[in-house]
């Protein structure tokens, strides 16, 4: 009896999952469409990157070349509840935080050592086949970089 209460509330947790996660507009594969993007000079160019649901939480993992063009690889897993989680392999920020504002927009904020370096906003398209990342960066000596990314659904 107790295996079949165990399996019976997993079951129902995996579903759950599945269910909030469904709705989510941003998971999936999303590719850079660098023709309809703008970067900032020695911006970092983000060319995959993946929304997928890990348990309760949100996983998101970038692919991209950095200003030398060097490959860069991060991983971030978190809430959309605006709280700073930690950042994997990005050496411009340690933590981020996203914060959602509707069903199709959500806030995201980068921080390094507890400073805001970068904010933003991810929104996507009524038909879910776009995502546009408008970001606000701030480098090394101060100068604000404004870049706006174009995704297309994979």
């Amino acid at each position: 009896m107790k295996t079949r209460t165990i399996i019976l509330t997993l079951a129902l947790c995996f579903i759950g999952t599945a269910v909030v996660f469904a709705d989510d507009a941003n998971i999936g594969t999303w590719k850079l469409n660098e023709a309809k993007s703008t970067f900032a000079a020695g911006a970092t160019k983000n060319s995959t990157v993946v929304y997928e649901a890990a348990g309760d939480s949100l996983k998101v993992t970038v692919d991209g070349t950095d200003k030398d063009g060097n490959s860069v690889h991060s991983v971030w897993t978190g809430k959309y509840d605006g709280k700073d989680s930690p950042v994997t392999g990005d050496p411009n920020i340690d933590t981020r935080s996203l914060k959602r504002i509707d069903g199709h927009t959500l806030a995201l904020t980068g921080k390094k050592n507890g400073k805001v370096v970068n904010s933003g906003r991810i929104v996507v398209s009524a038909d879910g086949k776009t995502r546009t990342v408008t970001t606000t960066t701030t480098d090394s000596t101060g100068k604000k970089l404004k870049s706006t990314a174009v995704y297309d659904k994979q």
